[in-house]
């Protein structure tokens, strides 16, 4: 992973990987997770989630077929975050990346529709974890089937966090 101060390198396209910009001041600190002139309007998220993960426990992996996820992680916890790329007609076809982010390294991923993506808990403590989807959970109303493509109970899955 390296950092050129405008964003972590991804080699998947469509994946956006930057820091959290921590702004520090005598009440504790404050950082922008997206804006809406800064994200591509297909990116837009149209709900959020929070979410507490126990140590040592992964989350996914799985894949959406329509979602974009917009990750943050600003810690406390310390979150690996791993990607396969399995889009067809992606250059990185195949191709599996991973991003360590949290408390020591608060980040941001943008995870586009067919990347399977998963993440685990490193800490020895609770981690926090929030989505901006750009999809509504079930459709409006929750009336529409889940968009995920789920590979964790999956014995045979090649995707193992």
């Amino acid at each position: 992973m390296t950092n050129d101060g405008r964003g972590f390198e991804s080699r998947i396209p469509g994946v956006v990987c930057r820091p959290l910009v921590i702004n520090p001041d005598s009440r504790g600190w404050l950082a922008e997770i997206f804006r809406q002139d800064e994200l591509d309007q297909e990116h837009i998220p149209v709900m959020a989630y929070i979410s507490m993960t126990q140590p040592g426990v992964g989350r996914g992996p799985h894949a959406h077929r329509r979602q974009t996820d917009l990750f943050c992680f600003p810690g406390p916890g310390e979150f690996r975050v791993s990607l396969w790329d399995q889009r067809p007609e992606s250059p990185a076809y195949g191709l599996r990346q991973d991003f360590v982010l949290g408390e020591n390294c608060p980040g941001i991923v943008i995870i586009p529709p067919g990347v399977v993506h998963g993440y685990r808990n490193l800490s020895g403590h609770q981690g926090l974890v929030c989505n901006f989807a750009n999809r509504l959970y079930r459709g409006p109303g929750r009336q529409e089937p889940v968009d995920e493509i789920r590979f964790e109970d999956d014995p045979d899955s090649p995707f193992r966090l």
